[in-house]
């Protein structure tokens, strides 16, 4: 796996040439309408009011590049431009739900399907074709009776249908695609995404400025093994949406999962401009990868603006009843990611006083973090005492999870199984800090296996700590370089590039006299940190030993 980051960047100068021309390609076909600065797609409908077709275009483009409400705006001036546009009302709907992030707000799509009339069979007799009736039906299944597990899957089957109707229609095969993402609730299934992706891809071929096409494509192969086949869709969507702000940061899913980390400082940057707030989704990557270039000074930075906003932030946070890992709390994410990944346990962030909030996630997060920092500075009765908040985090969220009497969603077991890993890793430092070093590693060993049997979860590491590379640091504290060295290169395909890993495969090599691999380790170490902090613990380790 070392090397990895040389060939791909040989590979990326021709990629990113065609990817640019990709993106100022016109659109192959006729009828298509641009929306400067949001991209071009082509969607015939019967409405008459052009100036409502141009509303709903937007509608469309913003949906396709989920800017929400936005969309949701778009759509409602079309509705407002004409009253008898049955597709506008489509739109309307379609906003409430966000397959990728397993969201769904089923009141609300209701709502606004009956603003265009009271029952389905109502609605259907106000669409104009058969194609505009078929868009209304699988909206209507989506929105109907039965759990939204069910809902997703018969709406799924009801796009594919219309795909079949309709094979020259490429923004039901869009659709189709972005309802293959959300199947599974939430959890990554990679053969289902990768059907995604290949129709996104197809797509994208015949028009080139499509923003959807671009964005399923990426989400389609959002992880390690997949990513580099989608660097053209991230190229390619940087250029056709610059004014959409997720589309921006989108392309850094792609870049995270390669450990391209000055391309995903670039597009987070590019997505948080002009924006104020220094929590949220865009600033935890924006953080992360500052961390891993060891910008360390402006990562801090970055964190301190977050913990100053994080009240006002959580104040406009509304979590849903089954929400168990709401946005609110990503100053803890962030807080306990620069942490864990600079090690520095005696610093001031390290001391900052904190509340967790009454939410049992960001708990669960905070006290693991300050278990485990107690653990490394050799503090083993902290260590436990944290670790007893922890478990008293870790079993409100199943009791919260089980209480509606609902069963479990694929997303939310995997929360539970990323909290089990968690519990193994401080359990494992607290055993080997108490002096039991063979049975610590025994429970990190199991750590590892549990975390191994997870759906990749794309962005910074979803277990805070990656498994792997704990038990690797841990292997090399007790002298077992080889199984380190193993260790290390199993977490390296699961987080490629990412420097902590690269630091402990370089001492592991050193240390089982391996010269030329701890050369090729230190030597990408190097190229990651090349604006890093002078300062930087390993950083003269890294050079010296290239």
């Amino acid at each position: 796996m070392v090397g990895f980051r040389a060939n791909l960047h040989r590979l990326l100068a021709p990629l990113a040439l065609f990817a640019a021309a990709v993106a100022r390609a016109p659109a192959q076909q006729p009828g298509a309408t641009t929306v400067p600065g949001l991209g071009t797609l082509t969607f015939p409908t019967s409405t008459l009011v052009s100036a409502a077709q141009e509303a709903f275009i937007h509608g469309v483009l913003l949906l396709h590049l989920f800017h929400y409400d936005e969309s949701a705006d778009a759509f409602r001036q079309a509705e407002r431009l004409d009253s008898t546009f049955a597709l506008a009302y489509w739109g309307e709907a379609l906003t409430y739900t966000h397959p990728v992030w397993n969201e769904q707000d089923s009141a609300a799509a209701r709502v606004a399907l009956a603003k265009l009339g009271p029952t389905p069979a109502a609605r259907a007799a106000k669409a104009a074709t058969a194609r505009e009736r078929a868009y209304l039906d699988a909206v209507e299944v989506l929105y109907g009776e039965g759990p939204k597990a069910r809902r997703d899957t018969l709406y799924s089957l009801a796009m594919a249908k219309l795909v079949t109707m309709f094979p020259g229609d490429d923004e039901a095969r869009l659709f189709y695609a972005l309802s293959l993402l959300g199947l599974n609730q939430g959890v990554r299934d990679i053969p289902t995404y990768l059907r995604a992706a290949a129709i996104a891809e197809s797509v994208l071929a015949r028009n080139p400025a499509h923003p959807g096409a671009a964005h399923y494509w990426i989400h389609g192969m959002d992880d390690p093994e997949h990513a580099a086949q989608a660097l053209p869709a991230a190229r390619a969507l940087g250029a056709i949406a610059p004014d959409a702000a997720h589309a921006q940061h989108m392309t850094s899913h792609i870049y995270v999962a390669l450990g391209l980390w000055d391309d995903v400082v670039r597009a987070n940057e590019r997505a948080k401009h002009g924006r104020p707030w220094s929590c949220g989704h865009v600033n935890l990557f924006l953080d992360y990868a500052y961390v891993e270039q060891g910008r360390i000074a402006e990562a801090r930075g970055l964190l301190s603006g977050c913990r100053d906003q994080a009240p006002k932030m959580a104040a406009m946070m509304h979590p849903g009843p089954r929400d168990i890992d709401p946005d609110d709390y990503s100053f803890i994410t962030m807080w306990s990611r620069f942490l864990l990944d600079t090690e520095d346990w005696t610093g001031d962030v390290a001391r900052w006083s904190i509340e967790p909030g009454d939410l049992p996630a960001p708990r669960l997060s905070y006290w693991f973090t300050r278990g485990f920092g107690a653990a490394r500075q050799g503090n083993v009765a902290a260590a436990r005492a944290a670790l007893a908040d922890f478990e008293r985090a870790r079993q409100q969220i199943a009791t919260d999870i089980a209480k509606d009497g609902a069963e479990a969603t694929p997303e939310e077991r995997e929360f539970l199984t990323r909290a089990e890993v968690l519990r193994l890793e401080l359990v494992g430092l607290i055993v080997a800090g108490a002096g039991e070093r063979g049975a610590g590693l025994d429970t990190l060993r199991r750590a590892a296996v549990v975390e191994d049997q997870m759906a990749y979860a794309f962005g910074p590491p979803f277990v805070n700590e990656p498994s792997r590379e704990l038990l690797g640091e841990e292997l090399l504290r007790a002298g077992k370089a080889a199984e380190a060295r193993r260790a290390y290169e199993a977490a390296l395909k699961r987080t490629p590039g990412r420097a902590s890993v690269l630091l402990g495969l370089g001492r592991a090599a050193r240390a089982l006299g391996d010269r030329a691999g701890a050369r090729r380790a230190y030597g990408e170490l190097a190229a990651i940190w090349h604006g890093a902090d002078a300062d930087l613990p390993g950083l003269a380790e890294a050079r010296a030993a290239r």
